[in-house]
């Protein structure tokens, strides 16, 4: 954690591997929800989703709805239990008989949900909602005050005025500041965050964003940044990745994706932005038709039915997740990118 008042981190005793070594690596993760009725089909929600998330970084994770972020984001808490893959957190494999307990991911893993409201106890005044986590892990109940009260200070809420309110008395930008101050109540090393500014007003988000870059460089955590705002994943992150139809399909620095996004629905995302500028108007929608039906998926590349670049090797074979020449930072799974697929148009993505 960082020394309290400075933005200088110094070293937690709880890394073990050091600064090269990835807090989580996700490897092939897979989630797929079972539909009654559906003669034994199921929801395809996450299907061999791999990628690493490095110390101190913060992991933007974007999409359509629908393609699978708050799944993935609940697979690497554990509170969805992945059918197959696996996650290691800081070089222990998790859940395995020699790596770490799922209770103790959580006490370094903690999550802030899109419903603040919801999220709260709405029975529970809020200094109790923040001090519970504390309490849980062992803390005696004044200790656990005590660290509530100092961590809603840290989210610009005054403990004395609002802790002993309820859930309904406050704006939906001061519940999320709660919710945050009862993530971080815990000390934890990374925090999940499942669109938690898309229910705000722009005035607020804003507040909450630069809170969060802010609470970051004091406690030197680690972000993963789910959210369908592209604007705001681009001030927010350091990496993006990209889901479609619950597999990634691009994955790099946030300037490489912005700026030389290299799969074709990476392109139709970022087209698919509001432009201040009048001459910038969009005639056409960047990307036309409903994605597939994740019960069944199309075969081969599962965006082919919505590309323009679709040949007939994507509609058989399923492109791997590849690095981009630009370097071993930015890959995507397109068969442009690929000299051995075959495609007419290669490096023209």
């Amino acid at each position: 954690m960082a020394d309290i008042g400075t933005d200088i981190p110094i070293l937690d005793p709880r890394d073990r591997g050091g600064p090269a070594q990835p807090l989580l690596i996700a490897r092939d993760l897979k989630k797929h929800f079972p539909v009654k009725g559906a003669r034994g089909k199921s929801v395809q929600a996450v299907d061999g989703v791999s990628f690493d998330v490095q110390k101190g970084e913060t992991l933007g994770i974007v999409g359509e709805s629908g393609c699978g972020k708050s799944t993935l984001a609940r697979l690497m808490l554990h509170l969805v239990v992945p059918d197959a893959g696996e996650l290691v957190f800081d070089g222990d494999a998790v859940n395995a008989p020699d790596g770490i307990r799922v209770d103790a991911l959580r006490r370094q893993v903690q999550m802030v949900f899109q419903d603040s409201y919801a999220s709260l106890n709405p029975r529970m005044p809020i200094r109790d909602s923040v001090a519970f986590g504390p309490f849980i892990q062992g803390k005696k109940r004044p200790a656990a005050r005590e660290v509530a009260r100092d961590t809603l200070r840290k989210v610009g809420l005054d403990p004395e005025l609002f802790g002993p309110r309820y859930p309904h008395e406050l704006s939906g930008g001061q519940k999320q500041r709660v919710n945050i101050a009862r993530a971080l109540a815990t000390g934890p090393r990374m925090v999940i965050l499942d669109e938690p500014v898309s229910a705000l007003d722009k005035s607020v988000e804003a507040q909450v964003l630069n809170l969060l870059r802010a609470l970051k460089r004091q406690f030197n955590l680690t972000y993963v940044f789910i959210s369908h705002d592209l604007s705001v994943v681009r001030y927010i992150s350091d990496r993006v990745l990209v889901m479609y139809l619950g597999r990634v399909v691009e994955l790099g620095p946030v300037d490489a994706i912005f700026d030389e996004p290299q799969h074709p629905y990476t392109r139709a995302l970022l087209g698919s932005r509001p432009s201040m500028d009048p001459a910038r108007r969009i005639d056409e929608a960047p990307i036309t038709g409903d994605p597939p039906n994740p019960i069944d998926p199309p075969p081969g590349c599962r965006f082919h039915t919505r590309c323009p670049f679709a040949e007939p090797v994507c509609r058989t074979r399923d492109p791997a997740l590849g690095y981009w020449q630009g370097g071993k930072t930015h890959a995507a799974a397109c068969h442009m990118l690929d000299p051995r697929s075959g495609h007419t148009r290669l490096h023209d993505a």
